[in-house]
């Protein structure tokens, strides 16, 4: 599917809701960039673990952000992520730098330097962006709002499978960290992460990553065709 106008698709949705994969995919139907600003954060947090900057010191963080050199190639296999020069696609995955992301981009400071890369990225349209508060904060006149969802229980199978992880103590320690990740984003300061009155919300928790995909790329063709 390709369209004339080149619209921006704002994904957003708690962890484990499918956000990354679907926007990937689509963004490849689409012949679209696709925007991870999940990647951004997580690119962030590294820079801050490497130079020993604290996770709770929201003007340090700002400074690292606004110094920091975030680059996201496209891929046919995903982003390309690169951090000052330096390819950190698979490093950002680990779960030590995830859990940092979390913390460090709680402040407002912090997701201020990051929503104006983030619309800059995304000013020309044709892009697919999935995060947290895509529709809500980063681009809130979107062509295509989306908003995934699933139940916890379902997220957290899926982090598990993910991870690869086999004992009943991993999969307690993925099933805590999921909460304590919904707890902070939804209850944050600046940009909680909530629905946008005008997204459609999306139930994953019973439809394979095709009807998902197909569902979000019937509602681009409405708008195309309006």
């Amino acid at each position: 599917m390709t369209t004339a106008r080149k619209l921006v698709i704002a994904i957003d949705g708690p962890a484990g809701s499918g956000k990354s994969t679907i926007a990937a995919r689509l963004a490849k139907k689409l012949g679209y960039v696709n925007l991870e600003s999940g990647a951004m954060y997580r690119a962030l947090a590294l820079k801050a673990m490497e130079q020993q900057v604290s996770l709770d010191d929201g003007e340090a963080l700002r400074q690292l952000a606004n110094s920091a050199q975030i680059e996201l190639e496209p891929r046919g296999e995903g982003n390309r992520v690169l951090l000052d020069g330096c390819d950190v696609s698979q490093r950002i995955r680990d779960a030590d730098v995830t859990a940092a992301a979390s913390r460090a981009s709680i402040h407002p400071q912090v997701r201020e330097v990051m929503v104006k890369r983030q619309r800059a990225l995304g000013l020309g349209g044709g892009v697919v962006m999935e995060g947290r508060d895509i529709g809500t904060a980063v681009f809130p006149n979107a062509d295509v709002k989306i908003f995934l969802d699933a139940e916890e229980s379902v997220r957290a199978e899926r982090r598990i499978v993910q991870s690869g992880l086999r004992s009943a103590e991993d999969t307690q320690r993925v099933i805590a960290e999921l909460a304590a990740r919904d707890q902070r984003d939804r209850t944050r300061s600046a940009s909680p992460l909530v629905a946008a009155p005008d997204a459609v919300h999306v139930d994953t928790t019973h439809k394979s990553i095709d009807d998902v995909v197909a569902e979000v790329e019937g509602l681009v063709r409405r708008v195309v065709s309006d």
